[in-house]
């Protein structure tokens, strides 16, 4: 039978709160006091699947990354920010990314033009794959909050299939690749397209 989506929901919201390197990660990032933030892509996607696996520790963890949306910041305060949660939290291989500024630099490493995102949301939208498009974030109250536009079907199926809302298919292979899905998690399922 499949799982809904709010089951999904509280099975992640579970398995975050038993990561200790997880919260604590969202509490460093709920400390920057971004009015529109996240954890996502790689590091729930890892965290995800090392618990599926049943990995007793994270099996890999290249960055964590924050994203947040705040259009009125001046654009460059990232590298700011990614030094003051370094010094914070040390431990963490964080990469901070405020949304808002994407289509700024986007051509320069990726080689098109991308629009101009509108929310954090809109920029989850356009992450790589259906099961890195999930971003988590607290709440003031301190309550975990899942942004998925996509639900959670592909995070918790560990399925690796394209989202074409930005990457074409030769930068999707070449992630593949980069990334090592099933070398490090077996039961991954990759989509060729």
């Amino acid at each position: 039978m499949p799982q809904t989506h709010k089951t999904l929901e509280q099975q992640l919201t579970t398995i975050v709160h038993h990561s200790g390197w997880f919260m604590q990660a969202l509490s460093a990032a709920q400390d920057m006091n971004f009015s529109s933030w996240c954890i996502g892509a790689g590091a729930v996607r890892n965290l995800v699947w090392d618990h599926l696996h049943g990995y007793s520790h994270t099996s890999y963890l290249h960055d964590i990354d924050l994203a947040y949306f705040d259009p009125d910041e001046n654009i460059g305060m990232e590298n700011k920010h990614q030094t003051i949660l370094s010094q914070k939290s040390p431990d963490f291989p964080w990469e901070v990314t405020n949304q808002a500024y994407v289509h700024c630099w986007y051509k320069q490493y990726f080689g098109y033009t991308v629009p101009a995102l509108t929310s954090l949301e809109s920029a989850i939208a356009t992450w790589p794959e259906y099961a890195t498009s999930v971003g988590i974030t607290l709440t003031p109250k301190k309550h975990i909050q899942i942004i998925a536009p996509y639900g959670l079907d592909d995070l918790f199926a560990m399925y690796v299939r394209r989202n074409p809302k930005r990457v074409d298919i030769a930068t999707y292979r070449q992630r593949i690749l980069s990334k090592r899905y099933q070398e490090r998690w077996p039961q991954v399922t990759i989509f060729p397209e």
